[in-house]
């Protein structure tokens, strides 16, 4: 699963970094259940993508930022910051999480998230890529 989960998580990256939206059905399933500062909620594939849009538009140039990954049979863990600049005043923004998703038939189908408060970032260094070897 370890080479099937790199392969979901590196397009998973160009979703994210790219704006690559056709890549969300090969990445995410029918039905996606988040647990979030939301609370919990099921959002369909579509859905989710839509929100993924806003997200770029409200925040251009977002980057997530990987510090430490693990991926198991049917799950994966991340340490990330999410990075923009403050499209009004151009500052620098950041704010730290750690994420977990559960993985079925090659696709997202249920994740766990918590953020840490706007202005945090991890103090170590970031890997390349989501899913390159710790440095």
């Amino acid at each position: 699963m370890s080479g099937d989960a790199h392969d979901l998580f590196d397009r998973w990256e160009r979703v994210w970094h790219d704006r690559e939206y056709d890549l969300v059905p090969s990445c995410v399933g029918p039905i996606y259940i988040r647990h979030d500062e939301n609370g919990d909620r099921t959002v369909t594939r579509e859905a989710y993508a839509a929100e993924l849009k806003s997200v770029h538009e409200a925040r251009p140039g977002i980057l997530v930022v990987v510090y430490d990954h693990t991926f198991t049979a049917d799950r994966a863990w991340f340490r990330f910051s999410f990075q923009w600049s403050d499209p009004e005043t151009g500052q620098k923004q950041s704010r730290a999480g750690m994420q977990s998703y559960r993985i079925d038939d090659g696709k997202l189908v249920e994740t766990w998230i918590t953020m840490r408060p706007l202005g945090t970032s991890w103090t170590d260094v970031a890997q390349e890529r989501w899913t390159s070897a710790k440095a």
